[in-house]
């Protein structure tokens, strides 16, 4: 009963095959010397028969048991070599069982060795010549802002839909990296792109939440097949294109464990299961022991893995898929340990693996692919943004990741390169709805308002993968708005129902689930009413304050960049962004600074401003939500026509007060008019939704 092997859902126990064993042969007779004596001893030859007979019983125990994956069997034993293959195997066991006739003998033509096929030499030669990037500078960079109207908003990972564990890797400092030729960032944007309503996970939780519907592994999921192995199914098939993984959101890697081996799921080329070539012609030859070490890394021993995979990197320093394997151990280790510098040395590996000679094309493009993922999750976006140049210019034939590229041009804020791509990418496919989405969404980025509604339409009617995504829901819906076609709720409630949108009219995406949820807000309901009050007591201290730096001369006020107005001037002056006091603003109204000091409710606010707002007659700002319902705005009325100035939230329209304070949640649809005959101006104080805890305010990323 001693051990159980198993393998996969198989399991059997050793004493299946003691009970049924085979009878041992019956011994050989002794040797006779030349004198017709019988030798002492048996002769070697008799031992080496014995040793025969027993190991061609053992492959009929294989393969009636099914004990092991009889391939990796492999024996010497000529005379009992049936089928004439050269070692004793499958078709010899399966003969000797009656499973099958004899062969006849029949004469075989000599071996000929198995060579690279053009394309994987061509995929090598590229990926040895050096990748030249060619990141053009952004005419479209969006700076952080407090509308949702940027693909490229200021935010940290919890924002692009990634789980608490993410939110914990920290990024590290750039290092020197061969395929990085770009200066790193010291703080560069992410994006959400996971197509969900963003909920916060913070450090009180007890579980660890995921977005049910992550990203598959760059070479995960669904593998692509390669060329060759197409071929070897239908001489006038292509290659699927793969699942871009730009298409959702990055995924964690603690998933790696399951997902990062694309040698083990099938893909489907021209009805056929095909599972895409990791194994060259050398590593087959040591596929139990990489076997072995992958068995490991599948059982979540990441650490034991990477000690296998080490030292067959060590003995076989030629073997690809050997370096592949210690390329995904560290990357289990990096997640398991949280280490930066664990993470960054399975980067450099997938690098190594894709560049070794022999590598496999599968191989290859599952390397790169992976690193550039592994790049982007560590925030190295102009490194990420290399390798995928690298993969386009080696498979440029592959959509996917022509698509991939252009997010990666987006994540930088190189929004004209972006479009470049997708236009490539349309003239190849014009059907492909993830290309139609992102380049709609660079046309509204743009103002391209009508032009942008048809892709953005298609894009999601297509519902292709990486489509359904709460921007695209929200920029259309938008477009729509600004066209004065209704059938833009009909969208935010599409979106709504498929989770991107608390609700139609609360449309933010940076949430925090289960806070309160309400457009309009009384001092009392905020708990904040010491603030309110000196506001309010103090009011003409800061109109007076603001009115000093409107003089046209000084010029502090800087006209709204976010594209909100329909038509009008509206200009703003900032004290405090993201919880981080402007101090060169401060020095300009130091009362009104001093006032707010006293309230961190307010000044640590990171995911708000503390601004002055003027807006000239005849402005209009189109209905829009915030990016968050982490915070409530308040309005301080400095400067209010008698007539003509009101804002809408949802469906409830309200004017303001000279010394009087309006508090409202933005993340709530709202809209504002001007038609006044002078200009309004009034004092904004965003702060911390009251149902916060202490230390979420600490730990939620700023917007």
């Amino acid at each position: 009963m001693a051990e159980t092997i198993t393998d996969g859902n198989t399991m059997m126990e050793d004493t299946m095959v003691e009970d049924t064993e085979a009878p041992s042969p019956p011994p050989p007779p002794a040797a006779v010397s030349k004198n017709g004596r019988k030798a002492e001893g048996n002769s070697i030859f008799s031992w080496i028969f014995v040793l025969a007979l027993l190991g061609a019983w053992t492959a009929v125990g294989v393969v009636w048991f099914d004990i092991v994956d009889y391939d990796t069997v492999v024996g010497t034993l000529v005379p009992y070599d049936i089928d004439g293959d050269g070692h004793l195997g499958l078709e010899d066991a399966k003969v000797l069982l009656g499973l099958k006739e004899k062969p006849v003998a029949r004469e075989t033509p000599p071996h000929t060795p198995v060579t690279d096929t053009s394309d994987e030499q061509d995929v090598r030669s590229d990926l040895r010549r050096e990748a030249e990037p060619t990141v053009a500078k952004s005419e479209f960079v969006n700076t952080a802002s407090s509308e949702q109207d940027s693909f490229n908003i200021d935010s940290t990972a919890a924002d692009a839909g990634l789980s608490r564990l993410e939110q914990e890797f920290t990024p590290f400092d750039p290092i020197e990296d061969n395929f990085d030729s770009f200066p790193q960032e010291e703080n560069p944007d992410t994006i959400d792109t996971t197509g969900e309503l963003v909920v916060e996970y913070l450090p009180e939780e007890t579980e660890d939440p995921r977005a049910p519907d992550s990203t598959q592994d760059m070479e995960g999921a669904n593998p692509e097949p390669t060329a060759e192995s197409a071929a070897e199914v239908t001489q006038d098939s292509t290659p699927v294109l793969p699942e871009t993984t730009a298409q959702s959101a990055p995924q964690s890697p603690q998933d790696t464990t399951q997902s990062n081996t694309a040698e083990e799921t099938p893909t489907e080329v021209t009805g056929k299961k095909k599972k895409p070539k990791m194994f060259n012609k050398f590593d087959k030859t040591i596929k139990s022991e990489i076997d072995t070490a992958e068995k490991l890394r599948k059982k979540g021993k990441a650490e034991e893995a990477l000690r296998a995979f080490e030292g067959l990197v060590q003995k076989y320093p030629h073997s690809p898929r050997s370096r592949y394997g210690k390329a995904q151990s560290e990357d289990d280790v990096a997640e398991k340990l949280r280490s930066n510098d664990m993470l960054l040395k399975a980067v450099n590996s997938y690098k190594d693996a894709a560049e070794l000679p022999d590598a496999p094309v599968a191989l290859i493009k599952a390397a790169l692919k992976r690193r550039a993922d592994r790049q982007q999750f560590l925030g190295r976006m102009r490194g990420s943004l290399a390798t995928l140049q690298l993969l386009v210019q080696t498979f440029p034939d592959d959509i996917a990741l022509q698509n991939d590229l252009g997010v990666a041009y987006l994540l930088i804020g190189d929004n004209k390169a972006a479009k470049k791509v997708y236009e490539e990418v349309l003239v190849k496919a014009p059907s492909d709805g993830f290309a139609k989405v992102h380049y709609g969404f660079i046309l509204k980025s743009e103002n391209k308002i009508a032009e942008s509604i048809p892709y953005l339409r298609e894009g999601l009617e297509s519902e292709a993968a990486g489509t359904d995504d709460g921007r695209f829901y929200f920029h259309l819906g938008d477009a729509l708005q600004r066209v004065g076609d209704q059938s833009a709720y009909e969208w935010y409630e599409r979106g709504h129902k498929r989770g991107h949108f608390a609700s139609v009219w609360q449309r933010s995406l940076y949430n925090v689930n289960g806070l309160r949820a309400q457009p309009w807000w009384t001092a009392k309901e905020t708990g904040y009413t010491d603030l309110v009050k000196t506001l309010e007591r103090n009011w003409i201290t800061i109109r007076d304050e603001a009115l000093s730096v409107m003089n046209a001369s000084s010029g502090l006020f800087v006209a709204e960049d976010e594209n909100l107005r329909e038509k009008g001037d509206w200009g703003q002056f900032t004290l405090w962004q993201q919880g981080r006091k402007v101090a060169s603003s401060c020095r300009s109204v130091p009362k009104t600074c001093a006032l707010l000091d006293r309230y961190p409710e307010a000044t640590s606010c990171k995911r708000g401003q503390i601004k002055f707002s003027v807006m000239q007659p005849g402005t209009h700002v189109w209905p829009h939500t915030g990016p968050t319902n982490c915070r409530l705005r308040m309005h301080l009325g400095l400067v209010i026509p008698r007539d003509g100035c009101r804002i809408r939230c949802t469906d409830h329209t309200r004017g303001w007060e000279e010394g009087k304070v309006l508090i409202f949640d933005d993340s709530f649809e709202h809209e504002v008019w001007q038609d006044a005959d002078s200009y309004r101006l009034i004092f904004i104080v965003d702060v911390w939704h009251p149902e916060l805890s202490q230390t979420q305010r600490q730990t939620l990323s700023p917007i």
